[in-house]
């Protein structure tokens, strides 16, 4: 693939963050006296922007959605972020992508200083030339903003990019700029989410990743 970047998502891409996720959502939604007793039903949350996610998905006014995430941090912060593990084969397939001369960028609608340091945590920080995620003000929270973001940190054009992402978001916010989408159909979107939202390939496991790129 005659490519010089790749814009990786975090959530559902290179980590399962599906227990620190949803329990730090139904932690939020207590405030609120609503109960969720089974988790997969807050899975739609791993992906787009918490701020739209409380509204679309349960009808929020945009202030409460705005505490909501302050609620959600709360608990995020001291125990969600780590309730979270890589997909197997994830340090590998980062090894042979950086071997073979890509530039490697993270695009992710978390907060770029939880992303930061969940990369540390699982030591493949080092991989990343950029890290590209949410800003404090909420004013960069959109697939769109980040990958605007990424491309400018990695001062690589569009045209050289390539995403990996496993959710709809991922392919649409990428499409904006031309960008084309590897789906990871191991994460939180299914096949046919991602081939519907466009992607051009599909991967079911981190080192299929790598052979799309490599072939």
């Amino acid at each position: 693939m005659q490519k010089k970047l790749i814009l990786f998502d975090l959530d559902g891409t290179l980590t399962d963050p599906g227990e620190g996720i949803t329990n730090s959502v139904a932690y939020a939604l207590k405030k609120y006296g609503i109960s969720v007793t089974d988790r997969t039903e807050l899975y739609p949350f791993i992906g787009p922007p918490l701020m739209d996610s409380f509204q679309e998905f349960y009808g929020f006014s945009r202030e409460q959605a705005a505490q909501a995430v302050v609620y959600y941090r709360e608990y995020f912060t001291d125990r969600g972020i780590f309730e979270n593990e890589l997909y197997d084969g994830v340090p590998e397939m980062l090894d042979r992508l950086r071997g073979a001369g890509y530039t490697l960028a993270i695009a992710t609608s978390k907060p770029d200083f939880f992303a930061e340091e969940i990369l540390r945590h699982f030591a493949i920080d080092r991989y990343f030339s950029a890290v590209a995620g949410a800003d404090r003000e909420e004013t960069r929270v959109t697939k769109a903003d980040v990958v605007a973001y990424a491309l400018a940190l990695t001062g690589l054009p569009a045209e050289q990019a390539v995403m990996v992402g496993d959710r709809k978001y991922d392919v649409i916010g990428a499409g904006q700029f031309g960008i084309p989408t590897v789906g990871a159909a191991y994460g939180y979107g299914s096949d046919g989410e991602l081939s519907e939202a466009g992607a051009f390939a599909l991967a079911h496991t981190p080192a299929q990743v790598a052979e799309i790129f490599l072939v």
